[in-house]
């Protein structure tokens, strides 16, 4: 009898991520403000729409709902209390169900990017500053020019809303 071990395969690729900071002229509870006033929570029934394959929701959604949505806010501040002293610091995890899918149907792995991440923070003079990674920027090493055309969408959608709130 011949014993067969199976070792997992792992892969390495490095890629470049295009990095962006807005910075504004504004309080960072302005630009927090803002932002939140601006783009919604998720309304998490798009996603059990989709999952349950009602495509006229689905296309209600993409015709009628917002281009991006905040799916999840952490206080990343607060955690520093542990090292002294808490910030302003907020992590976003901002996107659209529905773009999601238009990637990851060509390329799963694309969902490790999805939703995007943005941070916003308060620098030492008190402005706002916004820190991500421009999307096309990691949806390109898929090779796939259907996923890069949607980060290429997102780069444009994610910077407008991000300036809007910056201004």
């Amino acid at each position: 009898m011949t014993e067969v071990t199976t070792q997992p395969s792992v892969m390495s690729k490095t890629i470049a991520v295009e990095h962006i900071r807005i910075s504004s002229r504004l309080s960072f509870a302005e630009v927090r403000g803002k932002l939140e006033g601006t783009v919604p929570r998720l309304d998490t029934s798009i996603a059990e729409a989709l999952a349950s394959g009602d495509r006229q929701r689905a296309t209600d959604y993409e015709d009628n709902g917002p281009k991006l949505s905040i799916f999840e806010a952490r206080d990343h501040g607060a955690m520093l209390q542990i090292a002294g002293g808490g910030r302003n610091a907020v992590q976003y995890e901002i996107g659209n169900p529905l773009t999601a899918s238009m990637m990851t149907r060509h390329q799963l792995p694309a969902a490790l990017y999805a939703p995007l991440r943005v941070v916003l923070f308060e620098d030492e003079h008190g402005s706002a500053i916004f820190e991500y990674d421009r999307p096309s920027s990691f949806f390109g090493q898929y090779g796939d020019e259907r996923v890069t055309e949607v980060g290429r969408y997102l780069d444009a959608t994610l910077e407008a809303v991000l300036r809007n709130a910056a201004d």
